[in-house]
Protein backbone atom coordinates (compact mmCIF):
# COMPACT_ATOMS: atom_id res chain seq x y z
CA UNK A 1 0.00 0.00 0.00
CA UNK A 2 1.48 3.36 -1.00
CA UNK A 3 1.82 6.45 1.41
CA UNK A 4 -1.19 8.12 -0.91
CA UNK A 5 -3.84 4.85 -0.04
CA UNK A 6 -3.08 5.24 3.10
CA UNK A 7 -4.05 8.76 3.42
CA UNK A 8 0.18 10.11 4.97
CA UNK A 9 0.04 11.67 2.00
CA UNK A 10 3.94 11.22 0.60
CA UNK A 11 5.35 8.94 -1.32
CA UNK A 12 8.10 6.55 -0.76
CA UNK A 13 11.69 8.55 -1.24
CA UNK A 14 10.30 12.21 -1.02
CA UNK A 15 11.31 14.44 1.50
CA UNK A 16 7.86 15.74 2.96
CA UNK A 17 9.14 19.44 2.52
CA UNK A 18 9.45 18.92 -1.02
CA UNK A 19 6.80 20.23 -3.93
CA UNK A 20 5.72 16.49 -4.94
CA UNK A 21 5.25 15.37 -0.96
CA UNK A 22 3.12 18.61 -0.57
CA UNK A 23 1.46 17.93 -3.35
CA UNK A 24 0.92 14.34 -2.89
CA UNK A 25 -0.28 15.44 0.76
CA UNK A 26 -3.02 17.73 -0.73
CA UNK A 27 -4.13 14.73 -3.67
CA UNK A 28 -4.64 12.30 -0.56
CA UNK A 29 -6.41 14.66 1.58
CA UNK A 30 -10.67 14.32 1.25
CA UNK A 31 -11.78 16.53 3.71
CA UNK A 32 -10.71 19.82 1.93
CA UNK A 33 -12.39 22.47 0.26
CA UNK A 34 -16.02 21.64 -0.42
CA UNK A 35 -15.18 18.06 1.11
CA UNK A 36 -14.98 19.62 4.28
CA UNK A 37 -18.84 19.98 4.18
CA UNK A 38 -19.63 16.44 2.46
CA UNK A 39 -17.86 14.87 5.51
CA UNK A 40 -19.44 17.54 7.62
CA UNK A 41 -23.48 16.91 5.90
CA UNK A 42 -22.41 12.71 5.84
CA UNK A 43 -21.29 13.12 10.13
CA UNK A 44 -24.67 14.79 10.82
CA UNK A 45 -26.31 12.16 9.01
CA UNK A 46 -24.85 9.31 10.63
CA UNK A 47 -25.65 10.86 14.24
CA UNK A 48 -29.11 11.04 12.92
CA UNK A 49 -29.21 7.94 11.39
CA UNK A 50 -27.82 5.67 14.18
CA UNK A 51 -29.82 7.38 16.70
CA UNK A 52 -33.41 7.30 14.75
CA UNK A 53 -32.13 3.54 13.95
CA UNK A 54 -31.24 2.78 17.52
CA UNK A 55 -34.60 4.32 19.01
CA UNK A 56 -36.87 2.48 16.53
CA UNK A 57 -35.21 -0.84 17.11
CA UNK A 58 -35.16 -1.12 20.89
CA UNK A 59 -38.86 0.65 20.67
CA UNK A 60 -41.10 -0.28 18.01
CA UNK A 61 -39.26 -2.98 16.27
CA UNK A 62 -42.48 -5.35 15.84
CA UNK A 63 -44.50 -2.41 14.61
CA UNK A 64 -42.22 -1.59 10.99
CA UNK A 65 -39.17 -4.34 10.94
CA UNK A 66 -38.65 -3.10 7.35
CA UNK A 67 -38.65 0.21 7.84
CA UNK A 68 -36.25 0.39 11.07
CA UNK A 69 -33.66 -1.90 9.73
CA UNK A 70 -33.82 -0.03 6.24
CA UNK A 71 -32.74 2.87 8.75
CA UNK A 72 -30.42 1.23 10.22
CA UNK A 73 -28.99 -0.27 7.23
CA UNK A 74 -28.55 3.61 6.32
CA UNK A 75 -27.28 4.31 9.25
CA UNK A 76 -24.15 1.98 8.23
CA UNK A 77 -23.52 3.11 5.17
CA UNK A 78 -23.52 6.87 6.33
CA UNK A 79 -21.05 5.70 9.14
CA UNK A 80 -18.82 3.86 6.30
CA UNK A 81 -19.00 6.90 4.39
CA UNK A 82 -17.62 9.69 6.72
CA UNK A 83 -15.18 7.01 8.20
CA UNK A 84 -13.24 6.65 4.51
CA UNK A 85 -13.81 10.49 3.62
CA UNK A 86 -12.18 11.56 6.82
CA UNK A 87 -9.33 8.53 6.47
CA UNK A 88 -8.53 9.86 2.83
CA UNK A 89 -6.09 8.26 0.57
CA UNK A 90 -6.90 6.50 -2.64
CA UNK A 91 -8.27 3.29 -1.28
CA UNK A 92 -10.69 5.11 1.08
CA UNK A 93 -11.58 7.33 -1.76
CA UNK A 94 -12.58 4.30 -3.91
CA UNK A 95 -14.21 2.42 -1.29
CA UNK A 96 -16.34 5.94 -0.60
CA UNK A 97 -17.53 6.23 -3.90
CA UNK A 98 -18.74 2.73 -4.48
CA UNK A 99 -20.67 3.27 -1.14
CA UNK A 100 -21.91 6.30 -2.46
CA UNK A 101 -23.36 4.65 -5.59
CA UNK A 102 -25.05 1.96 -3.55
CA UNK A 103 -26.33 4.78 -1.21
CA UNK A 104 -27.58 6.62 -3.94
CA UNK A 105 -28.77 3.10 -5.57
CA UNK A 106 -30.95 2.37 -2.09
CA UNK A 107 -32.35 6.20 -1.71
CA UNK A 108 -33.66 5.28 -5.35
CA UNK A 109 -34.83 1.93 -4.51
CA UNK A 110 -36.25 2.50 -1.63
CA UNK A 111 -37.65 6.20 -2.53
CA UNK A 112 -39.57 4.73 -5.04
CA UNK A 113 -40.87 1.09 -3.02
CA UNK A 114 -42.60 4.13 -0.43
CA UNK A 115 -44.54 5.86 -3.54
CA UNK A 116 -45.45 2.52 -5.31
CA UNK A 117 -46.26 0.54 -2.04
CA UNK A 118 -47.06 2.66 0.99
CA UNK A 119 -48.66 -0.04 3.03
CA UNK A 120 -45.14 -1.94 3.05
CA UNK A 121 -43.88 1.07 5.17
CA UNK A 122 -46.04 1.54 8.40
CA UNK A 123 -43.53 4.37 9.58
CA UNK A 124 -40.82 6.08 7.59
CA UNK A 125 -37.42 5.36 6.96
CA UNK A 126 -34.49 7.73 6.35
CA UNK A 127 -34.80 7.19 2.86
CA UNK A 128 -38.63 7.25 2.24
CA UNK A 129 -40.05 9.43 -0.39
CA UNK A 130 -36.17 10.30 -1.45
CA UNK A 131 -35.55 11.71 1.72
CA UNK A 132 -38.51 13.73 2.29
CA UNK A 133 -38.39 13.93 6.14
CA UNK A 134 -34.80 14.42 6.00
CA UNK A 135 -35.49 18.05 2.76
CA UNK A 136 -34.33 15.39 0.14
CA UNK A 137 -30.64 15.38 1.65
CA UNK A 138 -30.33 11.69 1.28
CA UNK A 139 -31.02 11.70 -2.35
CA UNK A 140 -28.49 14.62 -3.29
CA UNK A 141 -25.84 14.00 -0.44
CA UNK A 142 -24.63 10.93 -2.33
CA UNK A 143 -24.94 12.75 -5.53
CA UNK A 144 -22.55 15.58 -4.19
CA UNK A 145 -20.32 12.45 -3.39
CA UNK A 146 -19.88 11.20 -5.85
CA UNK A 147 -19.52 14.56 -7.60
CA UNK A 148 -16.39 15.49 -4.51
CA UNK A 149 -15.02 12.12 -5.08
CA UNK A 150 -14.89 12.14 -8.66
CA UNK A 151 -13.09 15.43 -8.84
CA UNK A 152 -11.12 14.11 -6.00
CA UNK A 153 -9.38 11.61 -8.53
CA UNK A 154 -8.89 14.07 -11.45
CA UNK A 155 -7.01 16.75 -8.47
CA UNK A 156 -4.66 13.07 -7.51
CA UNK A 157 -4.25 12.12 -11.37
CA UNK A 158 -3.35 15.95 -12.02
CA UNK A 159 -0.77 16.39 -9.27
CA UNK A 160 0.54 12.94 -10.39
CA UNK A 161 1.11 13.81 -13.73
CA UNK A 162 3.28 17.27 -13.11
Amino acid sequence: MTATENGTGTEAGTEAGTATGAGTRRAGRLVSGPGMLVVWLYGVMSVGAVSRSIYQIATDFDRAPLAYGLSAVAAVVYVFITYTLVRGGETARKAALACCVAELAGVLTVGTWTLVEPSAFPDATVWSDYGYGYVFIPVLLPLTGIWWLRRAREGARAVQAA
